[in-house]
């Protein structure tokens, strides 16, 4: 037997696979394609577009400041005394109507003095009725005493009376003459006497008016520092009342924002005595004001009343002063709440002039300059000149066509003459062309 052939039989049994893999793998090459070659091109990036769009734009300007009422009254003491009534609802926060009395002060001390001077005033009038009676009787004397003297002087000229009968008939006569003056002299002091009489009287009255404080228009109460049964000298300051009929807002104002206002009316002429009256025709179309509710916005139409006299020296801001008429009158609860002193607001501001004007994103405008693509879509730098930017958006003045394609994306690197591959956002064309008339 050959043990031999049976020891290298299982090496022949490899071989067969091995022949079959390579035929396989000749086979699977020979049907594939070859690589193509890429073809180098020039690469292209991908940018974001608009459309430029020509608006009717209607410039703005805004602002914030806090609420406070147009007329604050605040009440104080014009006399002495022990304050004896306080009206129930006299509490911080209160509401009430004109005309209301509020506070009492014992008018006791000032109703005493009224009698006194009343008092006065009448002996005054009965001492003058008595001067007045007196006199007629003195002058009727003196008229007796004058036709004595006379009748005794014709006498002594005959040698029928003394002189010294003459003399003492002169006497009498020149004592009735300086009564009739006294009483004359008394009754010309009268008047005077009289008036300052009349003023007494009138202050006391005065006084005890002033005992009574009443409500001069409907009012909100505040800062309330009196007390029943306090006694409250001259001049105390006892509460504040807030005008609830009208509100103001000193909105502090950016320079540049109010300029924008005014574009296209610089040749108006203004007459320095209605300066605020003009100023209200020239910009104030329909200032609004705004309050964050959180998930609300609450608004209130106000009206342009003046600006401030100065500029804050820190911020650089003009002060704008608005108004709005009855607030407490406008409440939608749960929507619109009253517009309370020291509440925070923004106020808006809009131009009387509407305008034709090319408008760009904001974050489009590089150092005056825009991305504009081209008919062949390749990017070209645009400069521009910028009227004024207004929220997120820039009014182009020249530079820019109605319908050119500004790129929006952030390029970097950003090549002069790059080919591009545009995309147009038409969001953001919409969010552009909302800023038009009326938004």
């Amino acid at each position: 037997m050959n043990l031999g052939r049976f020891v290298h039989a299982p090496k022949l049994l490899i071989i067969p696979p091995i022949i079959i893999g390579v035929l396989v793998l000749l086979f699977m090459a020979a049907g594939k394609q070859p690589p193509a070659k890429a073809e180098r091109g020039e690469p292209k990036r991908t940018v974001r577009v608009i459309e430029v769009p020509l608006v009717e734009l209607v410039a703005k300007a805004e602002g914030y400041g806090q609420v406070q009422p147009a007329r604050i009254w605040t009440a104080v003491s014009q006399v002495a005394g022990r304050v004896t009534y306080i009206h129930p609802k006299l509490r911080d926060g209160e509401i009430l109507p004109e005309g209301t009395e509020l506070v009492h002060i014992d008018p006791k001390d000032y109703e005493l003095a009224l009698a006194q001077s009343q008092a006065e005033l009448a002996e005054l009038n009965a001492q003058e009725k008595n001067a007045r009676a007196s006199l007629d009787i003195e002058k009727r004397n003196l008229v007796l005493a004058t036709k004595e003297l006379e009748r005794i002087q014709s006498l002594v000229k005959k040698g029928t009376s003394s002189q010294s009968k003459a003399d003492e008939t002169e006497r009498a006569m020149l004592a009735y003459r300086a009564s009739v003056q006294n009483l004359q002299n008394t009754l010309a002091l009268v008047p005077s006497q009289r008036s300052v009489l009349e003023a007494k009287v009138a202050l006391a009255e005065r006084n005890i008016g002033h005992t009574v404080i009443s409500a001069p228009f409907d009012m909100r109460v505040a800062n309330l520092k009196v007390e029943a049964d306090q006694y409250v000298p001259v001049g105390q300051s006892l509460f504040e009342g807030d005008a609830v009929d009208r509100v103001e807002i000193k909105a502090q104002v950016a320079m540049s924002s109010l300029r924008r206002l005014f574009i296209g009316r610089q040749n108006m002429q203004i007459n320095i005595e209605r300066l605020s009256e003009e100023f209200a025709d020239l910009i104030a179309l329909d200032p609004v004001v705004r309050l964050d509710l959180g998930n609300h916005v609450a608004e209130w139409q106000a009206e342009f009343v003046r600006f401030s006299d100065t500029v804050d020296p820190e911020t650089r801001t003009m002060g704008v002063v608005v108004a709005v008429d009855d607030p407490f009158k406008k409440v939608i609860p749960g929507y619109k709440p009253p517009l309370s002193k020291g509440m925070f607001v923004n106020v808006v501001m809009r131009g009387k002039n509407s305008m034709q004007r090319v408008l760009v994103p904001r974050s489009a405008v590089r150092a005056n300059t825009v991305y504009v693509a081209d008919g062949e879509n390749r990017l070209r730098r645009r400069p521009v000149k910028i009227l004024f930017s207004q929220g997120d958006v820039s009014i182009v003045d020249e530079g820019l066509e109605p319908g050119e394609r500004v790129v929006v994306t952030d390029l970097v690197p950003a090549v002069d003459g790059m080919l591009l591959q545009v995309q147009f956002d038409e969001d953001l064309s919409q969010s552009l062309k909302a800023h038009g008339k009326g938004s």
